[in-house]
C-alpha cells in the first residue's frame, strides 16, 4: 500500500511534463523546418508566365551620355534576355549588392533593367550616382503598385526574362558572392542559351 501511495505522485509529475516535452519537440520540429528555408528559393506565381505589362516612367535627370535614361517599356523584354532588379536607395542590401549589378551590366548577352521602388528622387539619383548605373532603363514605382504585379515581398529582388518576355527565374534578396554565380549567373546562362536555340528554329 505505501509502495502504491509513493508511485502516484510520481506518475501525477510524469502527466505534468509530457505536454511540455511534447511542445518542445514540436517547436523544435518548427525552428528546424523554418531555419532549413533559403530565403532566396521563395517560388514565385509568375515563372512562366509573361513579365507584367506596366510601364513605368523614367527617373527624371538620370541621364546618360547626355540623354534621359528612359523608363520601363515592357516591349523592351521582347528579343533579348533581361535582368530585372527591384531596388531603393534606403534599402541597405540594395548598397551592398551594387558592385555586383556593376559587373552583371557588362554582359552584352543581357539588358540591365531597374525598378525603383517607392524611393525619393534626389535619393535615388545620388544612389547611381555613388555607385553607378548599370541599368539600360529605370522605371520609377512610386506607389509600388508595378512591385505587386511582380508579386515582390520585398527590395532587392531580381528577376530574369526570356527573350519571348516570360519571366524564367526569380532571386529574392540581394545578389551576393555566394549566388551571383551558382544561382543568378546560371539561371542567366539558361536564359541566354534558350533564346539562342530558339533562334536556330
Amino acid at each position: 500500500m505505501t509502495e502504491q501511495l509513493s508511485a502516484s505522485p510520481q506518475r501525477r509529475s510524469w502527466l505534468i511534463v509530457l505536454p511540455l516535452i511534447v511542445f518542445l519537440a514540436l517547436a523544435a520540429l518548427f525552428l528546424f523546418r523554418l531555419g532549413d528555408r533559403d530565403p532566396s528559393r521563395i517560388p514565385s506565381a509568375l515563372i512562366g508566365h509573361p513579365a507584367p505589362q506596366t510601364s513605368l516612367p523614367p527617373l527624371h535627370g538620370l541621364l546618360s551620355n547626355g540623354a534621359q535614361v528612359p523608363g520601363l517599356d515592357p516591349a523592351n523584354f521582347m528579343g533579348k534576355v533581361s535582368v530585372v532588379n527591384v531596388w531603393a536607395s534606403w534599402c541597405v542590401p540594395c548598397h551592398e549588392e551594387a558592385p555586383f549589378l556593376t559587373e552583371l551590366a557588362k554582359d552584352n548577352r543581357l539588358q540591365l533593367i531597374g525598378i525603383n521602388y517607392k524611393d525619393a528622387p534626389d535619393g535615388s539619383r545620388r544612389f547611381l550616382s555613388r555607385y553607378g548605373n548599370p541599368f539600360a532603363s529605370v522605371g520609377v514605382d512610386g506607389n509600388g503598385r508595378a512591385a505587386i504585379e511582380w508579386g515582390v515581398y520585398g527590395v532587392p529582388e531580381t528577376f530574369i526574362v526570356g527573350r519571348n518576355g516570360k519571366i524564367v527565374y526569380k532571386l529574392v534578396g540581394p545578389i551576393t558572392p555566394d549566388n551571383i554565380d551558382s544561382a543568378l549567373g546560371a539561371e542567366i546562362d539558361k536564359a541566354v542559351s534558350a533564346a539562342s536555340i530558339s533562334r536556330k528554329f
